[in-house]
């Protein structure tokens, strides 16, 4: 059975609010999401590809990388700080697209222990308005979202042998 990813939008607050469980402890799907040569091998859609410029992965740290296409290896940019990181279960982050220098969004990560070795993750992101909000989740985020965990799934049953 495939687990289902559920993508809310907040009432009250511009937030997007995402929740995936996955069928790996959760040791495995923290080290999935913060060890860059891991995180390369499956975010995003499939049809793009991650270069990890910078990734340093602490309390204060910051990150950035490139995602591209055939043809376009360099498409886009993204970047942000790491604001904490506390492994196995939390981790805050800023992103921001080089493309809209100005939108920053706030995401937070938990990771929560399920029976049987499973994982829930729940991914809250904040922005600054309803309308920044609503174009993030019409601009086709859901494909890459959706994608990116189902390689995730395929990185962890490699990383659960």
């Amino acid at each position: 059975m495939t687990n289902r990813t559920s993508i809310e939008a907040g009432e009250d607050a511009p937030t997007i609010t995402i929740t995936r469980e996955f069928d790996a402890p959760r040791e495995l799907v923290w080290r999935a999401s913060t060890e860059p040569e891991l995180v390369t091998q499956w975010m995003g859609p499939r049809e793009v590809t991650m270069t990890i410029g910078h990734w340093d992965c602490r309390t204060g740290g910051s990150w950035r990388y490139t995602a591209g296409r055939a043809g376009d290896p360099d498409f886009t940019a993204f970047y942000g700080s790491f604001h904490e990181i506390r492994p196995p279960e939390r981790a805050v982050q800023t992103f921001t697209w080089v493309g809209a220098p100005d939108g920053v969004s706030l995401e937070t990560m938990t990771l929560s222990e399920l029976p049987g070795g499973r994982t829930r993750m729940v991914g809250v992101s904040v922005v600054e308005s309803f309308e920044v909000r609503d174009m993030i989740l019409a601009s086709g985020m859901e494909k890459g979202v959706v994608e990116g965990y189902e390689q995730l799934d395929e990185v962890l049953a490699q990383l659960d042998r």
